[in-house]
């Protein structure tokens, strides 16, 4: 509704890891050159947000600084707490290495039994619990609605990562679904003061930019 408070979700640019097919977590590639790309183009598609805050870790640090320049926005707060899940002794591999070293981990291994795939992922070593993740997700989300409150600002905008954003969609019901790079999901205060999912919002253009969607943390 007109006048409340909303955040938008945004997933980071293409990382070399993503490119590469990788499990990310907390590891730390950069962008690629396309993942720069993505960001400057979706500046031109962003809402002009009143505070933008990004995840410390840089692929998603270094899309938040792009789409500031894009919009002539800013400054940008780091908050640690919007970084990815750490996703343990996954973090580094691609799907056919997990599959060898971890054998039926993933609902897509050939080993899982027939009609198991629904089970979902089984976590490795190190994996971060859901719970966990999402009691940092929302805690990163209340302290930039706070700041928003004490500026006079109704749009926020927090450049972070698939499986936070996965995260908190689930505490508010959403089913998970594969979501793009440099896309988005609209967060809006209730007027109790919980929080209620928006749409999407993907920020860029089909017809004119490679939209990439992968697979991995």
């Amino acid at each position: 509704m007109p006048g409340r408070l909303r955040i938008l979700l945004v997933r980071h640019g293409e990382s070399t890891w993503n490119a590469d097919g990788r499990w990310q977590g907390q590891a730390d590639p950069p962008l690629t050159e396309r993942g720069r790309e993505q960001a400057r183009h979706a500046a031109t598609k962003l809402p002009p947000p009143d505070r933008v805050v990004t995840s410390d870790l840089q692929r998603a640090r270094e899309t938040a600084a792009l789409l500031v320049a894009g919009l002539d926005a800013g400054p940008v707060t780091v908050d640690p707490a919007l970084r990815e899940r750490d996703a343990g002794a996954f973090s580094g591999l691609r799907r056919t290495e997990i599959h060898s070293r971890f054998p039926g981990l993933l609902p897509d291994d050939p080993v899982r039994a027939p009609g198991t795939e629904g089970d979902g992922l089984l976590p490795p070593p190190g994996w971060e619990p859901d719970a966990t993740l999402a009691g940092r997700a929302w805690e990163g989300i209340e302290r930039a609605t706070t700041a928003l409150d004490g500026a006079g600002g109704r749009t926020g905008l927090i450049v972070t990562h698939s499986g936070l954003i996965y995260a908190v969609e689930h505490t508010l019901g959403a089913a998970r679904s594969r979501i793009a790079n440099l896309e988005g999901r609209w967060l809006h205060r209730t007027d109790g003061g919980g929080w209620e999912l928006g749409p999407r919002l993907l920020l860029l253009d089909p017809a004119t930019d490679e939209v990439t969607r992968p697979d991995t943390l």
